[in-house]
Formats: C-alpha cells, structure tokens, sequence
C-alpha cells in the first residue's frame, strides 16, 4: 500500500448543483488518490448528492466535510465544474487558485477581475490537448465523450420509433436513419452509441482525418462533394470555416439532411458562436417526428438555425432540442472523470509539497491564465 504523505495542500469543492448542473468537481475515489498525494480535501456538504455522493462517502474517503464559508477560508486552491461567480470571487483570498472552465478565450474582464482580486486562475480551456502529459487534465474531451453519449440516448429517447430494424409478425420496422454534424469526441460517441442501438449511422466533418474514425465504427461519411482540405485547426480542434465555406456546406447538407430521422450536431469552435450546420431551410425539410440534438446550443446560438437551449417542436413537427447540459444528465459518471481531470492538474502544480507556477512547461504558460504571483498561497499548519 502507498504511504500517505502530510497533507500541506488543501484543495476545496463548493456545492455547484442547480436546475441544470448535477456533477461535483470532487468525488469520494479521488479525495484518497490526493490524500496519497499529500493534498488534503475540504468540500461543500451536499455538493455529491446530485451526482450520488453523499457527505459520509466523502469522510471515509478522508475528506473534511463543511459549509461553504469554510472551504473558501480553508482550500489553497479550488476546483470548479463551472468557473466560480463574481460573488464567490469576491469571497476569495488573494493568492488562492482556481481551477476550471475560466472563459479565456471570450472573456477577458473575467480573467481581469481574477487578476485584481489576487487569485491564481487555471484555465482547463487552454490546455494543449496534443501533449501526452496533458491527456489525463483533458475536461474537454471526457465530458464531450459523455455528451455524445448521451445525446444519442436524448435523440433515441424523443423519436417515436424504434433504432434498430426489426422483423415482428406483424411486419417489419426499419431502422432508424441517424446523421452526426461534427466528428469530434462528442461526434464519434454519439455515433457509436447509435450504432449500438441499432441505427443506421452516417456522419460528417471538415476534417479530413475523420473520414477514417467514422467509417472505422462502421458509420457511412456523408459525401457532400466539398473539400475543406485544411479543416483541422490548433489543438486538435476543427478551425473555424470561412463565410464562403459555411454558405456551401450549409446548403449542401439541407439538402441531405432530408432524408434523415435523428439528426445530432457537435460542432463547438471553443470560445466563439458555434457554426450553423442546419439552416430552417434544412429543418423545414424534415419529415414530421424527425428528432434534432443540437449539442452547441447556448446563448451564442447553435448549429441549427432557430435552436435555443430546451426543446421545441417546429410547425412541421420536428422536434429541435437544445441540449448543452448533457454531461450534467451523466452526473456520476462525468463527476468521477471531471474529478480525476482537475486533480491531475493540481497535482501538476505542486512541487515540493506546495503550489508553485515555476515550473517552466508548455503546460504551465497555457493554463495560468491569470496571477502569476512569485509566491502563490500554501497554507502552513
């Protein structure tokens, strides 16, 4: 068994549950792995509960359980699902860290107000996702796995027919014919989970290299006779397209679209108002009963025309739903990924038993992304 070292960090978890948020950024199996690690847990009680955690799991786990006044006093760093509000910033020591989804892209007078208030921010969105060593802090592409996931099951759940075919005494029902917009981690996902439950799968990407991981889960590439040959963009995300390419592989795929039952769209640029892969042209094409899952949606739009978060149903009976949340719906199951992806990038910062910034890695210049004090705060007992 791994020796325990002192604990001379704390790492704290606020409860962060609402109507459309059910993981915790700290589960009860990674409360241990950092007790090994010397890093000591202090979290929100009832923060686990949404995500099937309750507070007795997290004290045999090791971890101090208590109200929120004290985690923000007690932790030398948090983790956060979504990044902490003004309010909780303004509650913050100087010197403390903040790890999570900061914005950083979009949102500079957010970095800014981190910057004021004295904090470390760690901003997960600007991880170099092609670094091996990156890989296991990679929140973008576990919860996207989840999404998929679970947006086949969303499309499956609201389509009134069966998946797969089905031959019964009473006649034979074919399978439902699926189309995936954006072949991604959340693409690739939702086209195997389709594919299992027994749906006719065709998928599409301006990536070149995704022809291949399509077709290698046993789903058709959708030939929309356009080559955006430099479509792969930094970071193993998809560039954004030009206006000219947009305008051509948005006709070209309303006029496939048709022939489709289940649509789902993946396609987020990070940080930027996601692309419109459907237009109402597109929708309106649809038959009645057909079932859109647009993973983009957000107050920025989607990759569907007309698409807002929720669900509604088109005067021609298509069914539009709007679905960021997604992860959320898989609440234990991204918790305990999400977890293991902020504790490995708190643990990357520790050195010599406290937090430090000085470790001269690719890693480090992308993710601080706001105070970057000479002497970052470690409690001392």
């Amino acid at each position: 068994m791994a020796e325990t070292q002192e604990a001379t960090v704390v790492f704290g978890v606020l409860n962060e549950t609402s109507e459309t948020e059910s993981r915790v950024a700290l589960t009860p199996d990674i409360v241990t792995r950092l007790k090994r690690g010397g890093v000591a847990s202090i979290i929100e009680s009832g923060a686990g509960m949404a995500a099937e955690y309750t507070d007795e799991d997290y004290e045999k786990a090791g971890a101090k359980v208590t109200d929120r006044a004290a985690v923000l006093a007690e932790a030398d760093a948090l983790g956060f699902v979504d990044r902490p509000s003004a309010e909780i910033v303004a509650s913050l020591k100087p010197g403390q860290w903040v790890i999570g989804m900061l914005g950083s892209f979009t949102d500079a007078d957010y970095i800014a107000a981190l910057e004021k208030a004295g904090l470390v921010g760690i901003g997960i969105e600007k991880l170099p996702r092609k670094l091996s060593s990156a890989q296991s802090m990679d929140e973008m592409t576990s919860q996207n796995s989840v999404m998929g996931y679970k947006a086949a099951i969303t499309a499956a759940d609201a389509y009134g027919s069966f998946l797969p075919m089905m031959t019964t005494a009473a006649g034979t029902i074919r399978p439902a014919k699926a189309l995936v917009l954006g072949a991604g981690i959340a693409g690739l996902q939702a086209i195997g989970t389709l594919r299992r439950l027994g749906a006719v799968v065709t998928a599409y990407d301006v990536r070149p290299a995704s022809q291949g991981e399509v077709e290698s889960l046993g789903a058709k590439f959708l030939d929309l006779g356009l080559d955006f040959s430099k479509g792969q963009g930094e970071g193993g995300y998809a560039r954004a397209l030009t206006a000219e390419e947009q305008a051509q592989q948005q006709a070209a795929v309303d006029e496939k679209a048709a022939g489709f039952d289940i649509i789902i769209t993946t396609a987020k640029v990070p940080g930027r108002k996601p692309p419109v892969l459907l237009t109402a042209a597109g929708v309106n094409g649809l038959h009645r009963g057909a079932v859109i899952v647009d993973c983009a949606a957000s107050e920025l739009g989607g990759n569907v025309e007309g698409s807002a978060v929720g669900e509604q149903v088109t005067e021609g009976g298509v069914k539009l739903i709007g679905a960021p949340y997604l992860a959320s719906g898989v609440a234990t199951t991204a918790s305990n990924l999400l977890a293991r992806n902020v504790a490995d990038i708190l643990v990357h910062f520790i050195r010599d038993g406290k937090l430090s910034q000085d470790l001269s890695e690719e890693l480090d210049d992308a993710l601080v992304v706001a105070g970057r004090a000479e002497e970052p705060a470690v409690k001392s007992e």
